[in-house]
């Protein structure tokens, strides 16, 4: 099974939760999924845990489409 191309993902601290939130943009539709990890955690590793979390989620991301920030 092909999997669907994600146009981009943000990646940001939510201060409430104490997570990484990505926001996973497909067309229209946003896909919202935190997962725990350091704080400090360099951008490189944020965005393999978005292309990580999209994968997961049956999206292909290609790691230069994820802005942290």
């Amino acid at each position: 099974m092909a999997l669907l191309t994600a146009d981009r993902a943000v990646v940001s601290w939510d201060s409430e939760k104490s997570q990484w939130l990505v926001r996973i943009h497909v067309g229209e539709e946003v896909i919202l999924r935190h997962w725990k990890g350091a704080k400090d955690a360099p951008p490189q590793t944020l965005q393999a845990d978005a292309v990580k979390t999209a994968k997961d989620e049956g999206y292909e991301l290609a790691a230069d489409k994820v802005t942290v920030g």
